[in-house]
């Protein structure tokens, strides 16, 4: 772990107080549990654990199992209404398996943690006409077209509205679709992934666990088994790189928006940069 992280963890709980607890009292007592929690955490492990150990403090509280449950079904709800015009662009595209990569991409946009603010309409515009810093998009498509059972990896509600259209252009017959196994900040459930329909491109699992990314040693039985019998793994967002990009898996592609200068340094490129990536080997 990156001592920067630290810092942004602690600036992500200041942020929940702030939205969340009214009374001054109850946001000290707060704070002492979350600096408490942080001084006595296990560094040598992923961040995905201490981000889950934080927004359980959160939902603790305030005794919700889901408290962003509207705004993920507002990020559904926005994405669905842009869903027939990025369908129909992706069918006029020259290249819909490009375009359609490329909106499933600025999806990852949508996120409640270190981007709380987004302009999803602005991004797919970027994204249109945006380099990649690093694109291994091309050998990603032949691997799909040679791929017997994909595993791809959610990430926000929202988002996935975009992870659907991607995947009906792949129209690839043996897709798990991997979600959360229970609410964490936006990032995606099975009831949010029925919400959208991606029940009607890949079979939608849970990978049992709580934090917002991947976190193999937590996951379900049901999602191992996926994970091991997959030939290709697709993992969406800045979570799930974090969750497993020390696994050295040449299945492994990462697609992502990079939200940290901490995770661009790790990969060599810019907050910001958009990322299609087949480079399993992070220190």
């Amino acid at each position: 772990m990156h001592h920067q992280c630290l810092f942004c963890f602690a600036r992500q709980f200041e942020k929940l107080l702030d939205e969340n607890v009214s009374c001054n009292d109850d946001r000290i007592r707060m704070a002492q549990r979350f600096f408490d929690m942080l001084a006595n955490a296990d560094t040598d492990k992923p961040t995905p654990y201490i981000a889950r150990d934080f927004h359980a403090l959160i939902r603790e509280y305030l005794d919700d199992a889901d408290p962003y449950k509207k705004q993920k079904e507002a990020g559904n709800k926005l994405a669905l209404s842009l869903y027939p015009e990025l369908q129909e662009k992706v069918k006029q595209a020259d290249d819909p398996f490009n375009r359609a990569l490329r909106y499933a991409l600025a999806g990852n946009i949508m996120d409640y943690g270190p981007a709380s603010q987004f302009d999803i309409h602005s991004t797919l515009e970027q994204v249109e006409k945006a380099t990649f810093a690093i694109d291994h998009s091309q050998q990603l498509q032949e691997k799909i077209s040679r791929a017997d059972n994909i595993l791809y990896i959610g990430d926000n509600a929202g988002e996935i509205v975009m992870d659907r259209l991607f995947l009906e252009i792949i129209g690839h017959p043996r897709v798990n679709f991997a979600v959360r196994g229970k609410p964490v900040i936006n990032d995606a459930t099975e009831e949010d992934a029925r919400q959208v329909g991606i029940d009607q491109v890949a079979t939608i699992i849970s990978n049992g666990y709580d934090a917002p990314s991947t976190v193999l040693e937590e996951a379900s039985e049901e999602f191992m088994q996926a994970y091991l019998q997959a030939d290709l793994i697709i993992a969406k967002g800045q979570g799930n790189f974090e969750g497993l990009m020390h696994q050295n898996d040449h299945r492994l592609w990462f697609l992502l928006m990079v939200k940290c200068q901490v995770i661009g340094d790790m990969l060599g490129v810019n907050k910001g940069n958009f990322v299609v990536s087949n480079d399993h080997n992070h220190e």
